[in-house]
């Protein structure tokens, strides 16, 4: 059976408490949210979507705030698009605060400091173990076999960690699979 009632008419019954009737406007308005975050969010699908669930959460939580019931769907949008932006301030400033520890910490001579942070968005997408081998034997010059006996890791898992982790940070960062 097709729900007929209006925006205003289910709001209503879902300040009277009907789960179902909230369930309605979401059914109803989910969509057109979701299709407004993706691409403000730069097409992140499963943030846009997290972002989306969070609007609703919060227009579910606040709902008694609605002043006019009929206008449910501006009200949403608007509290998604909040969320959204201060997402969206909150990025750029963690974006500028890495930008400026990195240029604190004596980016060496040559490298940009955005390649230093693709850098580290590379060395994120290796397991941690991967990682850790990495950082000791290719950023650190440690041997492979100080690294083994610091990471309690067998020596023969310490030199396939790096081998494969520089094979992934060289494919992510577009360089020859051959170097080193």
């Amino acid at each position: 059976m097709i729900d007929t009632r209006s925006d205003a008419e289910l709001v209503a019954a879902a300040r009277s408490g009907s789960d179902a009737a909230f369930s309605r406007l979401v059914e109803r308005h989910q969509a057109a949210l979701r299709g407004f975050l993706r691409p403000l969010m730069g097409g992140g699908w499963a943030e846009a979507d997290d972002l989306a669930q969070e609007a609703l959460v919060i227009a579910w939580q606040r709902l008694s705030e609605l002043k006019r019931a009929e206008g449910f769907r501006t009200w949403l949008m608007g509290i998604a698009w909040r969320k959204a932006f201060s997402r969206i301030r909150s990025t750029r400033r963690g974006s500028a605060r890495d930008l400026a520890w990195l240029e604190g910490q004596g980016v060496p001579a040559g490298v940009q400091p955005e390649d230093a942070l693709s850098l580290d968005r590379a060395l994120s997408g290796l397991s941690p173990p991967e990682r850790a081998c990495v950082l000791l034997c290719l950023a650190q010059d440690w041997s492979h076999a100080e690294a083994a006996t610091a990471l309690n890791l067998p020596l023969g898992t310490v030199k396939s960690h790096v081998s494969r982790g520089r094979a992934r940070l060289l494919s992510v960062l577009g360089g020859a699979h051959d170097a080193g």
